[in-house]
């Protein structure tokens, strides 16, 4: 009898422990994550360290050369040439997930930005912004369980997040929304 209960208090005991551990491992991964911990390559191969952003606002979009939305990347760029001095960066990343639109290399998307629209802002190197082989970069930022703020899908070329000064994903902006709309420019701003 004696064994008995001692071996029904272990199992409690073990029982309560790893529920105790599970609940750890769920909270941990509930927690915000920051965009700070990617390393990710510019168009250029050099390695672009998202650390180097902390304290300021970010937009990251992902883009594509032969898209309706294109032309977004003149007010991308106007939107990056008025606020950069405030503590403000627009990250872009090709990406070539819809219709085919982005089909360039890393070389010609450089030089096909810089000779229409001057792009400044960075640019990374092209990715997949969904899909099986999505970078971990658009997992965090569509995947709730690491961004701590929503699920979302990329919906097309030109969709916007938004990136508040601690890292942390604040909001989710259709690509249809232009880059100089108010409640983009009331964000940098607020």
């Amino acid at each position: 009898m004696k064994n008995i209960l001692i071996l029904a208090l272990s199992l409690l005991f073990l029982g309560n422990s790893q529920a105790q551990t599970q609940k750890n491992k769920n909270k941990k991964a509930m927690e915000k994550q920051t965009i700070y911990q990617f390393k990710v390559q510019d168009l250029s191969g050099k390695e672009f360290d998202f650390a180097s952003l902390k304290g300021k606002k970010i937009l990251m979009v992902n883009t594509a050369s032969q898209c309706g939305l294109t032309p977004q990347y003149k007010e991308l760029e106007a939107l990056y040439k008025k606020y950069k001095s405030k503590n403000f960066v627009i990250v872009g990343f090709p990406a070539n997930n819809f219709g085919a639109q982005e089909p360039g290399t890393n070389a010609e998307i450089a030089t096909f930005c810089q000779k229409n629209f001057g792009v400044t802002f960075p640019m990374m190197s092209k990715i997949s912004v969904k899909g099986k082989d999505i970078h971990k970069v658009y997992q965090f930022l569509t995947q709730k369980s690491k961004n701590g703020l929503k699920d979302s899908e990329v919906e097309w070329n030109f969709q916007k997040y938004l990136i508040n000064e601690k890292g942390q994903l604040e909001k989710v902006i259709s690509p249809q929304v232009l880059p100089t709309d108010a409640s983009i420019v009331n964000w940098i701003n607020g």
